[in-house]
């Protein structure tokens, strides 16, 4: 099979497409046959060496939809399920950028129904981390969030989870995203310089603003940042920290329900074939995306 690799870090053309073995599921994994696989700003991060690993070859891709290929005797998932699966890691031979790919059978969920495999590939890492995020957070109907970064994958996914749960919503973004983060749930939107200060019961810092974003924050309130381990230290008893995304099919689950139910909003920028892995971190690279690029085999 193919899959998209890097031997040494580098820029976008670092990425290679090479032949290697189809990997073969244990007990209690699942095999997929990838059919689309999100490109993320953490596969960039692996390319370039951020996470180590050198002198290894090293699979990208963490979000894959597929369908299951085949089942370990462990699992309660059939040939031919339609499902979308997160398999995160830094530093290991094959990920999701590859024509297939091997998970733990509760990392995966039922795909949604109501979008294409293309669309579904955006869900899991962002979604997941969206959601984790605000689980940390234990805010309630009512309260108020300050989301920054908000036109952003994880962001946008926090804004539609958190409107979605009765929590009043601001969204921190650029003038030009006014209009998208208003559409996704926002109550309120701010390019910046008009934050109120110390007003909120919690920021959701997605654009990784860090320390300045506890000034948004009211004495006693939360902060959780999307980079772990580079949360700011808490001040006037403000909690901090930062979500490290897990596997969860259960949840996950969740959220493709949410998706057919209209909630959630799946945005894909542009998709690229698994030949053109190399362009698709470029385009990454570019900046500017609003939605996910994905790799299709």
């Amino acid at each position: 099979m193919r899959a998209a690799v890097v031997s040494t870090f580098g820029g976008p053309e670092a990425v290679e497409v090479v032949e290697t073995e189809r990997p073969e599921p244990g007990p209690t994994q699942v095999r997929i046959k990838v059919a689309a696989a999100a490109l993320n700003p953490v596969d960039a991060g692996v390319r370039a060496g951020f996470f180590g690993g050198a002198g290894k070859r090293i699979g990208l891709g963490w979000d894959v939809a597929g369908t299951v290929d085949a089942a370990g005797l462990a699992t309660a998932w059939s040939v031919g399920d339609q499902v979308v699966a997160l398999d995160p890691g830094i530093v290991r031979p094959l990920g999701s950028h590859a024509e297939y790919v091997v998970v733990e059978a509760d990392a995966a969920a039922t795909a949604p129904a109501t979008v294409d495999a293309v669309h579904a590939a955006t869900l899991p890492l962002n979604g997941l981390t969206a959601a984790q995020a605000l689980d940390l957070l234990e805010l309630t109907e009512g309260q108020s969030l300050l989301v920054t970064g908000a036109a952003g994958a994880v962001g946008g996914f926090a804004v539609q989870l958190a409107a979605h749960r009765g929590i009043s919503v601001t969204a921190l973004a650029r003038e030009a995203d006014e209009e998208l983060v208003r559409s996704l749930g926002a109550a309120h939107f701010t390019a910046g310089d008009a934050v109120a200060a110390a007003g909120f019961d919690a920021v959701l810092d997605a654009a990784v603003l860090g320390e300045p974003a506890l000034e948004w924050v009211r004495d006693g309130g939360g902060y959780v940042g999307v980079r772990p381990g580079g949360e700011p230290a808490p001040v006037r008893g403000v909690r901090t920290a930062a979500v490290a995304v897990t596997a969860d099919g259960a949840r996950l689950a969740e959220l493709a329900g949410l998706v057919d139910e209209g909630v959630l909003t799946l945005r894909v920028a542009e998709a690229f074939s698994l030949d053109d892995a190399a362009k698709a971190h470029a385009r990454l690279a570019a900046g500017g995306v609003r939605g996910r690029l994905v790799v299709v085999p």
